[in-house]
């Protein structure tokens, strides 16, 4: 699995510049692998992004701005999308990841804390306490 995403290196627009510099921020201080894809300087690269954000995801008019995040060819979302997922600590369940050890993200899992946001994410993660997640799931009832 290989996290694309797609960027303007030569946008005017400061707001963003500075969304691309916060998503790809985050990734490298984290130490998440990505693939860094400019869409101003590579025609290929706009136009794979162009043809694969889900027609939902796009805006009303226009054609879908960067930053846009892939895990391979599956479409994950937006800058707000990932804002809201690093908002509630599931960055890792967003990208398709497995948090490693000590993440805050475990730790909610383990401690059953997950806001009502994250569990849609749950079973995207993959790793040995998803188990514990969906027997703990089962005896509270819990969605």
């Amino acid at each position: 699995m290989v996290i694309r995403v797609y960027i303007a290196s030569s946008s005017g627009s400061t707001a963003i510049k500075k969304q691309q510099q916060d998503v790809l921020g985050f990734l490298e201080a984290n130490k998440i692998e990505f693939e860094e894809k400019d869409i101003a300087a590579n025609e290929e690269n706009r136009k794979w992004m162009r043809e694969n954000v889900p027609e939902e995801s796009r805006p009303v008019s226009g054609n879908p701005l960067p930053p846009r995040i892939f895990n391979d060819s599956r479409y994950l979302g937006d800058y707000e999308a990932f804002f809201e997922a690093r908002e509630n600590n599931a960055v890792y369940a967003f990208l398709g990841l497995t948090a490693p050890p000590g993440s805050k993200l475990v730790t909610a899992v383990k401690e059953n804390t997950l806001s009502w946001w994250v569990r849609p994410f749950v079973s995207l993660i993959k790793g040995d306490w998803k188990e514990k997640i969906i027997v703990k799931k089962r005896e509270t009832g819990a969605v």
